[in-house]
C-alpha cells in the first residue's frame, strides 16, 4: 500500500494534485467488492489544503458547479435528510444525537475543546446487510474539529473516495459547511473565529478504468489550464 501527502493551497489545486499523484504514482487495484466492480488506480492518500477558503472553491474541467457544491453541502452535510435516500452525512450526525449542535455548544462553552469529532461511520456499518438488504457503508467516516489561534481546522476521513468524480465537490462542500459551523458559533457566541485549514485521509483515493481517458486529457499541459498556484513554504 503506497502511501503519499500532498500539500495544496486551496481546493482547486487539491483536486488536480490529488488526480496528478494518482495517474503518476498510483497501483493498480481490482475492486471485487463495493458499489461496482471495476479496475482502479489508487493511493493511500492524505491531502493539506492551506486555504480552502480561496475562490472558486471549483477548478476547470471539475465535473460539478457551485449550485450542487451548495446543494451538496446544506442538504447532504447540514440538514438530517433528503427524500428517498437512505440516509446522508448529515442525518448520520444529527440523529439519533445531534452532534453538530452539541459540537456548537461545546465550543460555546470551552473553545480549547479537543475532543470534538463528528462521527458518520456506525458499528452496524461493519454488517454486510442491514434488514436483509445488502449495506454500503459511508464513504465520509468522521469529521474531525480543533480551534487553534482563531482557526477552525477540519480533519476528515474517507474509508473510500473517488479523485475524479467525488472530490471536488467534497471538499468544497466541507468548506462550506465549515463556513456555516463557524459562521454559527460567531453569531451565538461572537468568538471572531474563521474558517482554518482542511486536512483530509483516505486509504483508497482511487480513479476508475472509465475515467482514465478523462483525467489523462485533463492532465495534459494546455496554455492557460491552470492557474498560477502560490508556493507554500515547508520546513
Amino acid at each position: 500500500m503506497k502511501h503519499v501527502k500532498i500539500s495544496a493551497f486551496d481546493c482547486p489545486d487539491a483536486w488536480f494534485k490529488t488526480l496528478e499523484s494518482i495517474w503518476t504514482k498510483g497501483e493498480m487495484y481490482g475492486v471485487c467488492y463495493g458499489s461496482e466492480k471495476a479496475t482502479t488506480k489508487k493511493l493511500n492518500l492524505s491531502i493539506e489544503i492551506a486555504k480552502p477558503e480561496n475562490r472558486p472553491l471549483i477548478g476547470q474541467g471539475a465535473p460539478c458547479d457551485m449550485k450542487y457544491v451548495s446543494w451538496y453541502a446544506l442538504k447532504y452535510l447540514w440538514s438530517d435528510t433528503i427524500e428517498d435516500e437512505k440516509y446522508t452525512y448529515g442525518s448520520r450526525m444529527r440523529k439519533p444525537v445531534d452532534q453538530i449542535e452539541e459540537a456548537i455548544n461545546r465550543y460555546l462553552d470551552e473553545p480549547a475543546d479537543r475532543q470534538i469529532t463528528l462521527a458518520v461511520r456506525l458499528p452496524q456499518d461493519i454488517m454486510k446487510h442491514i434488514n436483509n438488504a445488502k449495506h454500503e457503508p459511508p464513504c465520509l467516516s468522521l469529521i474531525d474539529t480543533e480551534v487553534i489561534e482563531g482557526l477552525l481546522h477540519l480533519t476528515c476521513y474517507f474509508r473510500s473516495w473517488d479523485a475524479y468524480a467525488g472530490l471536488p465537490a467534497n471538499i468544497a462542500g466541507i468548506q462550506l459547511f465549515n463556513e456555516a459551523f463557524v459562521s454559527e458559533l460567531n453569531r451565538r457566541g461572537n468568538l471572531g473565529l474563521k474558517t482554518g485549514k482542511l486536512i483530509f485521509h483516505s486509504k483508497n483515493c482511487h480513479i476508475y478504468e472509465r475515467q482514465f481517458t478523462l483525467v489523462e486529457d485533463l492532465l495534459k499541459p494546455k496554455d492557460d489550464q491552470r492557474r498560477k498556484i502560490p508556493k507554500i513554504a515547508t520546513d
